[in-house]
Parts: structure tokens; C-alpha cells; sequence
């Protein structure tokens, strides 16, 4: 009796293993970490060079292309890499829509099973002018209609995708569980002076839509309360802005951003609770790390936020609503909402689980 073969599974959008920051790399990363023994992975990797490229990380196959993951090059990425896997392996994992354009043509020749990462509502961001609007949107709509499954990481995606598309899809979140509390290392005070001092915390790209100019504006009329907000402020013009503007307050401490997780966790498991100011994401990897610490959250008011936090956040629209939330909290509430999110996030955001859904899928 011969021997039941691995099934083998591209992955395919992501920057790639080793993983740096992003939701994506980090899914990729801790799928391949919790996999499956009877799954192969093939991790698709952005443009790298040969000295620093590896053939495998965490037991999964490394493939590099030429070309970049992120902005225009990244449809050539996308595309590439499906072409290129579409006739070799048994299931193609494909994080977000922006190159799903190929599968249409790629079905007249065979149907292989195509499990696409919805990814989220990404036309809708500001930051695409109208042409990229239109292409994400025919892309979403493209992938969803020529994709085996779709996969959602927050309900109010599956309900749109439900309504808008008349399809049904699968609700897979994201792990938060990589994340653990760390207590202060005296070391680390010289780099991160406002880890001796009480303050709440926040991380978040630089990008409008993140809402860092709400948290800054709130906080700089609120001197009796210090708020650490950790981005990327150099990568966009909002964020210099933001820099130039609030930089003066003594409460403020607009941090450029940690990729060192060690240090990431620190800085934020010993903050008083937790802001997620983020309007246009699903289930945020940064949201359920937080979560999973155990911080109490405050959370933008969208309905992504709501099914994440099964309602039980502290929900804000405006500068005058996280006000009123602030001046009003006390530290049985904090106490009380922290041990709340962390109980969610045990029962729902781990990457076992995460990974054991997935491979299901496959």
C-alpha cells in the first residue's frame, strides 16, 4: 500500500519568510511554524538578495522572485507567483485580491483549488487615488467569483461578502497569542525614557485612515494622562505632520516604530490599557496582540472593531467621545475590561487554531 502523499500548498502574496512587520508575514509565519505534518509549504518571497536568501525557514520551501510585494510591482508579484504555481501544487493560498485578475484564464486550463485571503475592504482607503479604487474593486470582485474558497478574517466581511456577492466565505482570524507580558528591563529605560512613567499605548502605521491625528489631538487636551504612539511617522507625509505638530507636548511620546518584538511588548504590556484607532482593517493583528496581553481596549467605533471585541470594548467616533471615555475611566473598569479581552482572546485568537482552520481548508 503506498504511502498517502503531502499536500502541497503554495502560499502567495505575502513579503515572504523570515517575516517582518505585516499581517500577512505574520499569518504566513506562524502557519508554517503550526502546520500541519501532512502539508508542504511553498512560501513565495519579494525580491531579496542572493546573499541573504534562505532555501527553507520553519520547515516551509522558500521560492524568491524578482520583484517587490509591495506597490505597483506587487501585481506582477501576485500574478508571477500564481502562474508559476497554478500547474505544480495541489492548493494555492493567496493573501488578498490584487492579482487575481490571472484566474479567469488560468481556469480554462485546470481547476486548481484556489483559497483566496480576502484581505479586506482595501479600495476604500484613502490612500489609492481613482484608478487604484477601481482596480482593487474589479479585483475583489474577480477573486471572489473564480476563487474555490474565500476566506474573511473579521464577520463584517463575510457578511458583505455575503450581501454584495451572494457567496458564502470563511471566517478564519488572526493569532495574537506570539505575544506575551515582559516586564521592564532596566536596559531599556535609556532607549524608551517613558517606560518609567505611567501611559497608555497605541500602535498603528502612519496612514489617515489609522486615525493617529484623533488619539494625538485627545491626548495633548488631556495632560494628566501620557500616551506612547508608536508608528512609521518618517514613511508618510501624514505622519511627519503629526510629528511637527505634536512633538512639543511633554504627555505625548510619538515613537518611531519597534520591530524588535521583545522590546514592542514591553513597551506595550506595561501600558495602562490599549487605543486600536484603526477605521478600515478586520481583525487587526495589532488589536488581538493587545488583546491577548490582557491590555483593557479602547477601540475606534466601526463594526470591525465590535465583532473582534464581541462588543465588549469601549467604543469612540470623535476627539469628544475619547475624551469622555478617558476622564472618566477607572481602574476597576480597566481591570475588569483587560481580563475581559484576555479571556476572548484566548478562546479565539491563537495560531493553533488559526493554523488547524486553514489547513482544514486545504
Amino acid at each position: 500500500m503506498s504511502e498517502k502523499k503531502n499536500k502541497k500548498v503554495a502560499i502567495i502574496g505575502s513579503a515572504g519568510l523570515p517575516a517582518n512587520y505585516g499581517g500577512f508575514e505574520t499569518l504566513v509565519n506562524y502557519l508554517s511554524l503550526k502546520k500541519n505534518p501532512n502539508i508542504d509549504y511553498t512560501v513565495f518571497c519579494q525580491k531579496t538578495p542572493k546573499k541573504n536568501r534562505l532555501n527553507y525557514f520553519n520547515g516551509s520551501r522558500l521560492k524568491y522572485l524578482p520583484f517587490k510585494a509591495n506597490g505597483i510591482q506587487s501585481i506582477i508579484y501576485d500574478i508571477t507567483s500564481i502562474i508559476i504555481s497554478w500547474f505544480t501544487y495541489d492548493t494555492l493560498l493567496i493573501l488578498g485580491t490584487s492579482g487575481s485578475i490571472i484566474l479567469p484564464f488560468l481556469r480554462i486550463f485546470k481547476k486548481t483549488k484556489t483559497i483566496v485571503n480576502f484581505g479586506g475592504l482595501e479600495w476604500k482607503r484613502d490612500k489609492w487615488g481613482k484608478f487604484g479604487r477601481w482596480y482593487l474593486k474589479f479585483t475583489e470582485k474577480i477573486a471572489i467569483r473564480y476563487s474555490t474558497v474565500v476566506v474573511a478574517d473579521n464577520q463584517y466581511f463575510c457578511d458583505y461578502i455575503n450581501e454584495t456577492y451572494k457567496k458564502d466565505s470563511v471566517l478564519i482570524e488572526y493569532g495574537g497569542d506570539h505575544t506575551s507580558r515582559i516586564p521592564i528591563e532596566p536596559t531599556l529605560i535609556d532607549k524608551y525614557p517613558f517606560l518609567k512613567l505611567e501611559y497608555d499605548v497605541s500602535v498603528s502605521r502612519a496612514q489617515i485612515d489609522n486615525n493617529l491625528h484623533i488619539l494625538l489631538d485627545a491626548y495633548s487636551k488631556t495632560p494628566e494622562r501620557n500616551l506612547v504612539l508608536v508608528s512609521n511617522y518618517n514613511s508618510f507625509e501624514y505622519g511627519r505632520e503629526l510629528k511637527k505638530k505634536y512633538s512639543s507636548y511633554p504627555n505625548l511620546f510619538l515613537q518611531d516604530a519597534v520591530y524588535n518584538l521583545n522590546e514592542l511588548d514591553t513597551i506595550r504590556s506595561n501600558g495602562q490599557l490599549y487605543i486600536h484607532s484603526h477605521s478600515f482593517c478586520g481583525t487587526a493583528p495589532s488589536l488581538v496582540e493587545a488583546m491577548n496581553i490582557g491590555l483593557p481596549i479602547i477601540a475606534f467605533d466601526v463594526p470591525t472593531n465590535h465583532f473582534t471585541t464581541e462588543e465588549k470594548a469601549l467604543y469612540f467616533k470623535d476627539v469628544n467621545e475619547l475624551l469622555e471615555i478617558i476622564k472618566n475611566l477607572t481602574k476597576t473598569t480597566e481591570t475588569t475590561l483587560g481580563k475581559t479581552m484576555h479571556e476572548i482572546a484566548n478562546r479565539r485568537y491563537t495560531w493553533q487554531q488559526i493554523s488547524d482552520k486553514y489547513s482544514a481548508l486545504f
